[in-house]
């Protein structure tokens, strides 16, 4: 079979043409039902049951795992599965969230009444408010869309997306009105890229103990070179004896201070230091430290106590291995 490239390109550019008509169409018809849905949810003493058939089930378990992973509690229930056994997940402190195009999916329909007399409020998100769907909900979202992406205007396409859009719009509204806090997030996210870089902190990267370079300021240049040899960090603080630091001496002012032509035999560690070295505390966040490296084109920072004294040292190649960046 072989492709026309051009009318491919062209379906394609339609489709997003459509689509993205569709989700500005919603703008315009937020009101007070979307607060009042809000609102529900937010109140809910249960959690926010999403229901849906078809691509709009595979919509609502994509809206509860959004919702859920926000602070509003959610799961997705399957109508068909509700009508054997799984209604009894539903309880009267819940808010039940479903989702049709049409408005008259049998397997939706036939729980209406259960799920009313059950005193769950209903929220709906249907393209047809003339539906049974719409005629039982106490509030109603209407997804409705001019026509499908589809070229035959037949395979569900615009009205998953403008359902998809209403469903991130009622969890943006509800983080902010929670107070959800990127913090919260990252609980929520604990195992994937996200989550380390929002949980993890200074001192889960940072290098302690021995195994941070030192010298005091006194310190002769042939032994202040061995020390950032045996710590293998290509640097050493330099401290004073309470351990605050004074400074700082890297490879990179090695390779400056080998330029200068100077004997370096007779220099001390308090001559070729660097002042007031950059530092950062141990609880803040190793995604700061990274920023903060970034910002200041440096690879490492100290990490001192609240007293001031040197306790550790994270660098660049440290947040690289954790995978913060």
């Amino acid at each position: 079979m072989t492709l026309d490239s051009e009318r491919a390109l062209q379906l394609a550019r339609q489709a997003l043409d459509v689509e993205a008509d569709a989700v500005r169409a919603l703008k315009s018809r937020l009101g007070a039902q979307f607060v009042r849905a809000v609102q529900l949810m937010l109140d809910v003493r249960g959690r926010v049951v999403v229901m849906g058939m078809g691509k709009s089930g595979h919509v609502g378990r994509k809206i509860a795992a959004t919702l859920a992973s926000t602070g509003t509690p959610a799961l997705f229930v399957h109508p068909g599965e509700a009508s054997h056994g799984d209604l009894g997940m539903i309880m009267p402190v819940d808010v039940v969230l479903a989702i049709s195009n049409s408005g008259e999916s049998h397997e939706l329909v036939v729980l209406l009444p259960l799920v009313v007399r059950l005193g769950a409020p209903l929220v709906a998100i249907t393209g047809n408010l003339h539906s049974s769907l719409a005629q039982n909900a106490d509030v109603v979202l209407d997804s409705s869309v001019e026509r499908e992406a589809c070229p035959l205007n037949l395979a569900p396409t615009a009205s998953t997306t403008a359902q998809l859009a209403l469903g991130d719009a009622l969890a943006v509204a509800l983080l902010d009105a929670r107070g959800f806090r990127t913090e919260d997030f990252a609980r929520s996210h604990p195992g994937g890229a996200l989550g380390r870089r929002l949980l993890t902190r200074v001192e889960d990267v940072m290098r302690s103990g021995d195994a941070v370079p030192r010298v005091a300021p006194q310190t002769h240049f042939n032994d202040l070179m061995a020390e950032m040899s045996r710590k293998g960090l290509g640097m050493s603080a330099v401290v004073d004896g309470a351990d605050r630091p004074l400074g700082i001496f890297t490879d990179g002012d090695l390779r400056r201070l080998v330029e200068t032509g100077r004997d370096l035999r007779v220099l001390t560690a308090a001559e070729v230091m660097h002042s007031s070295p950059r530092t950062i505390a141990p609880r803040v966040l190793a995604a700061a430290a990274a920023e903060q490296m970034e910002k200041n084109r440096i690879t490492e920072l100290l990490v001192v106590d609240d007293a001031g004294r040197l306790i550790g040292v994270v660098s660049s190649n440290d947040l690289m291995r954790a995978k913060v960046i």
